[in-house]
C-alpha cells in the first residue's frame, strides 16, 4: 500500500484561519535513522486529532517537533500561526502538553503542583485564584488540596495533569498517550474532559493505542515508520482503507484458537477482540466455512461466527499487516517492523 505523499483534497479546502497546525514535508532524523519522514497533515481549530501508530512509528517525536522542544531536519510546521522553529517559546505560550507519565510532582501537594505551573506560564494571582477554582472542580479534587500528589489515585492524577496543562487556557492542547494505565472508568471521564474542552473551541492532538478512544476523534492520522499511511474522518478511514470482510468468532479456548487460526495462513490477519476473535477473510465469500474447517477438525467448539463492520482497531490491525508485508517483500524476506504496542518510546 502506497503511503500518503500528499495532503488529501478534503484538508486542500480548509482555509488558513481554520487551521491548527499546519505540517508540511515535517523529517527528522537521527545520524542515519528517519524517525518522520516528510509528512504533511492539517489539524483544524476545536477537533480532536487522533494521531496513531504502532511503537516506535514516530508520534512522539512528531509532537516534540511541535512543540518547539527538538528542531526539525526538513519540512516546516506551524501552531496557531506561529513557525515551530522561528519563534517557539511564542508556540510555548499557547500550547499545553500532557504525557501519559503526567508531568507532576509527586512530592508536592495538589495546590503546590497548580501553582508551580501557573508561576511557569506567568499567572498573576487573580488569574491563579479563578483557574484554581475551575482546575480543582473539574478534576474532583475540592478538599484534597494539600494532599501529597503521589498519594492520590491514577484517575486523580491524570485529572490534575490535564489541569495543569491547562491552566494557562492554552488554545491546542497535545495529550501523548494521557490515559496510559487509567481504568475504563476514569478514561471515560477523562474523555468527558476532553470533549467539554473541544466544546469550547480548544484543539486537541492527541496519541492513544485505546481503538475505542480513537474511534471518538473528529479525524485520525495513521503514522506508519515515520510515514503517514492513512488520515481522514473515523467513517472515511474505515471506508477507503478497509474493503476487506471482518468476522467475530467466539470459540471455546480463543488464546489457542488464535495460533491455530494464525498457523493455517489461510486468512489476512486474526487478532484478539476482546474476548472473542477478528478475522480478516478478505473478499471471500465463504469465511465463516473456512474458518470451522479450520477449528473443528482441531477439536475446537466454535460457539459463534457473525461478519461485523470494521472498527478503527481491524483499520489499524490491517494497515500495520500491509506495511510489514510491503516493507517484507521490497526488503526480499520476513518483515522486521513494528507491532502495535500500548505507547510510543521516544527518539
Amino acid at each position: 500500500m502506497a503511503l500518503l505523499r500528499k495532503k488529501p483534497a478534503e484538508e486542500a479546502t480548509v482555509s488558513d484561519e481554520d487551521v491548527a497546525v499546519s505540517v508540511l514535508g515535517l523529517t527528522k532524523r537521527f545520524g542515519d535513522f528517519t524517525a518522520v519522514d516528510a509528512i504533511d497533515f492539517d489539524v483544524r481549530r476545536g477537533e480532536i486529532f487522533g494521531f496513531l501508530g504502532p511503537n516506535g512509528s514516530g508520534k512522539t517525536t512528531t509532537i516534540r517537533m511541535l512543540c518547539g522542544v527538538i528542531v526539525p531536519t526538513e519540512g516546516t510546521a506551524t501552531i496557531l500561526g506561529t513557525d515551530v522553529v522561528r519563534e517557539p517559546e511564542e508556540i510555548r505560550r499557547h500550547i499545553g502538553y500532557m504525557s501519559q507519565k503526567f508531568s507532576l510532582f509527586q512530592d508536592l501537594t495538589v495546590d503546590e503542583n497548580l501553582r508551580f505551573y501557573a508561576g511557569v506560564y506567568g499567572l498573576d494571582e487573580d488569574a491563579f485564584a479563578q483557574r484554581r477554582a475551575y482546575i480543582l472542580e473539574m478534576a474532583d479534587l475540592v478538599g484534597r488540596e494539600k494532599e501529597l500528589t503521589a498519594n492520590l489515585s491514577v484517575g486523580w492524577k491524570q485529572r490534575l495533569a490535564l489541569g495543569c496543562a491547562t491552566i494557562h487556557e492554552p488554545d491546542l492542547i497535545f495529550l501523548d498517550e494521557p490515559t496510559s494505565g487509567v481504568d475504563p472508568t476514569a478514561r471515560r471521564h477523562f474523555w468527558d474532559l476532553l470533549y467539554d474542552l473541544a466544546a469550547n473551541g480548544v484543539t486537541l492532538f492527541v496519541t492513544t493505542h485505546y481503538m475505542d478512544e480513537a474511534a471518538h476523534c473528529n479525524r485520525l492520522a495513521f503514522i506508519y515508520r515515520g510515514r503517514l499511511a492513512a488520515i481522514g474522518t473515523p467513517a472515511q478511514i474505515k471506508q477507503q482503507q478497509m474493503p476487506d470482510s471482518i468476522l467475530e468468532v467466539e470459540v471455546d479456548d480463543p488464546e489457542r484458537a488464535l495460533e491455530v487460526l494464525d498457523s493455517s495462513h489461510a486468512f489476512v490477519e486474526v487478532y484478539a477482540s476482546g474476548t472473542a476473535l477478528h478475522v480478516n477473510v478478505g473478499r471471500a465469500l465463504a469465511g465463516a466455512e473456512a474458518i470451522r474447517e479450520v477449528l473443528e477438525p482441531a477439536g475446537f467448539k466454535v460457539l459463534r461466527i457473525e461478519r461485523v463492520a470494521p472498527t478503527v482497531e481491524d483499520v489499524f490491525v490491517h494497515l500495520v499487516t500491509a506495511e510489514e508485508t510491503s516493507s517484507a517483500e521490497d526488503a526480499g524476506g520476513p518483515g522486521s517492523g513494528d507491532s502495535p504496542q500500548s505507547s510510543d518510546q521516544p527518539l
